[in-house]
């Protein structure tokens, strides 16, 4: 089954309409800025020296802290690891869940022409600091609680 993806002004409807957003980039970055109310649950961790590395606990972390049925939006930095996550998540049964093209950043083709404006350039609600419990050791923390 194909992925289905929304550009950053439809993940916002979908938003508003109750839907969650995951951030899926490393926690450095997701500190720099996310969207408003995201999540955030790495699927690549950053590691000085040694650069982007996936994170082995990416599936548990998530079944943990969401259940498969929840609404959820994934987005990255420019659209592809959030793509990847996608993907993986529907093979592990999600059924309610989109892809942001574009990212945070925006999505650029091989000669840095922008290709998907991302959520901060659209003028989307951002943020720096996470909302309680939804920093990554919070959401890593959930599966030792209740879901979702």
């Amino acid at each position: 089954m194909a992925i289905k993806r929304v550009e950053p002004p439809e993940a916002a409807r979908l938003l508003s309409e109750g839907w969650t957003y995951v951030d899926v980039r490393s926690t450095h970055e997701f500190d720099q800025g996310h969207p408003e109310g995201a999540y955030n649950l790495p699927l690549l961790h950053f590691v000085p020296g040694a650069g982007m590395k996936p994170n082995p606990d990416f599936v548990a972390e998530f079944t943990a802290a969401f259940n498969a049925d929840d609404k959820l939006v994934l987005g990255c930095k420019s659209g592809g690891r959030s793509a990847r996550a996608t993907e993986i998540l529907m093979a592990e049964g999600y059924s309610e869940v989109v892809d942001m093209r574009g990212g945070f950043a925006g999505e650029v083709d091989r000669t840095g022409q922008v290709t998907c404006k991302g959520w901060s350039a659209r003028g989307l609600p951002t943020a720096t600091t996470p909302e309680p419990e939804r920093d990554y050791g919070s959401v890593k923390a959930r599966g030792s609680g209740s879901k979702g």
